[in-house]
């Protein structure tokens, strides 16, 4: 499996630039914290990473693209419709089959979502909803993991669950987020972002969270 790479990658959006030109290499085995001010280009640049190479990419965006009709089980077997035959797909829909009920239980269990299985996303909390989607992303068991806020629901010991489940099931990761301590904590390469450009990229463990306020001019972090 390759990582991600970029190389002199820009956007811009009704005339407008949006990101200077970006150069930018994800090996293998790095988890990577996208972070800055809101507006910076964190989700651009995510969106680019994924338009580069979209095989074998799990992508969650602050957009979640759940099914609000449909149920917790529903929507996170939906991460795995590609490795299925039409009629198994529609089989699932109608009547589950057990196994994959129990693998899709096994996922939200430890995101404290198991008793939500049947329930329709439309009655989860916000928090649940986010919940529901990073269970979608982990189900589906891609190689590299590409999730924008993945945690913005969430506080507290949720938002660490999340950000747990998420690396440890994804040793390739891309993650734009606000929060610098989880940022920190959890991954081993932050990159800022800053009006369009990349403004620090340093190995986690060598930062603190006062290293990173500069990104955030204007906007508490």
């Amino acid at each position: 499996m390759a990582g991600l790479s970029l190389r002199s990658a820009s956007a811009a959006y009704g005339g407008q630039r949006v990101l200077d030109p970006i150069t930018l290499t994800i090996e293998v085995g790095e988890q990577v914290a996208l972070v800055g001010r809101s507006g910076a280009g964190k989700s651009t640049l995510l969106s680019l990473l994924f338009d580069a190479e979209r095989s074998d990419i799990s992508y969650m965006p602050q957009e979640l693209g759940l099914v609000h009709a449909l149920s917790v089980f529903h929507n996170v077997y939906m991460g795995r419709l590609s490795a299925h035959a039409s009629w198994y797909n529609i089989a699932n829909l109608v009547w589950p089959f057990r196994h994959e009920v129990e693998a899709v239980e096994a996922v939200l269990e430890p995101l404290a979502m198991a008793p939500k299985l049947w329930s329709p996303v439309g009655e989860l909390s916000g928090g649940q909803r986010q919940r529901t989607a990073v269970a979608r992303t982990v189900y589906q068991d891609a190689g590299i993991l590409l999730a924008d806020e993945p945690v913005s629901a969430l506080d507290g010991p949720q938002a660490h669950n999340v950000m747990r489940t998420l690396t440890s099931h994804y040793a390739t990761a891309v993650l734009a987020m606000h929060d610098v301590e989880l940022a920190l904590r959890y991954t081993n390469r932050v990159v800022g972002i800053d009006e369009g450009r990349i403004a620090l990229d340093e190995p986690a463990a060598e930062l603190s969270p006062e290293d990173l306020l500069p990104l955030y001019r204007g906007e508490t972090a």
